[in-house]
C-alpha cells in the first residue's frame, strides 16, 4: 500500500508460514509510472522470493530477519553532452538478479489482520544494470488466513 501511494508501484505478496518461527514468501512489484524519478527510478518490475526467521515467543510474528533473492528488470540511462551543451539520452533495458538481507517487524491482531514494516539491501550478481545495490522495504497491511 505504501509503495502505491508514495512511489506509484503496485506491490503484492504472499507468505506461507512453515512453523512458529519461520516462513517463506514471494513479492512482486510493478511500476505504474513510465516517467518515474526518485528513490528507485530505474526498476520497473521485480519478483522477490524470501525466507523469514522470527525471533519472538508469538507464532510467526514480531522481529524477523529475512534472506531474499530479487529478479528485477528496468531501464539503464546513459547521458551524453555535445559541445553545445545539448543532452542526449540513450536508454537500454536490463534484467538482473540480486541477493540480500532485510530486517523488520510483523504484528498480528486476534482477528488476523497483519501489519509489517521491513527494510533491506541486496547486491546485483549479473552486472546487467547501472546499479550495484538494490533496496527492499515497505509498510504492508494484510490478512492472515487461518
Amino acid at each position: 500500500m505504501s509503495n502505491l501511494i508514495g512511489f506509484k508501484w503496485f506491490d503484492v505478496s504472499y507468505e506461507r508460514l512453515l512453523n512458529e518461527e519461520s516462513s517463506i514468501g514471494v513479492g512482486t512489484l510493478f511500476s505504474l509510472d513510465k516517467e518515474s524519478e526518485g528513490l528507485d527510478e530505474y526498476r520497473t518490475f521485480s519478483i522477490t522470493p524470501y525466507y523469514r526467521q522470527f525471533f519472538s515467543s508469538k507464532y510467526a510474528e514480531g522481529f524477523f530477519v529475512e534472506a531474499f533473492t530479487m529478479l528485477h528488470s528496468g531501464k539503464n540511462y546513459e547521458y551524453n553532452y555535445d559541445s553545445y551543451a545539448n543532452q542526449y539520452t540513450n536508454e537500454s533495458k536490463y534484467t538482473d538478479l540480486a541477493v540480500g538481507i532485510s530486517v523488520g517487524g510483523k504484528w498480528v491482531t486476534k482477528r488476523g489482520f497483519v501489519a509489517e514494516v521491513y527494510a533491506g539491501i541486496g547486491r546485483d550478481l549479473l552486472n546487467q544494470s547501472d546499479i550495484e545495490v538494490v533496496g527492499r522495504g515497505g509498510v504492508s497491511i494484510g490478512y492472515r488466513f487461518q
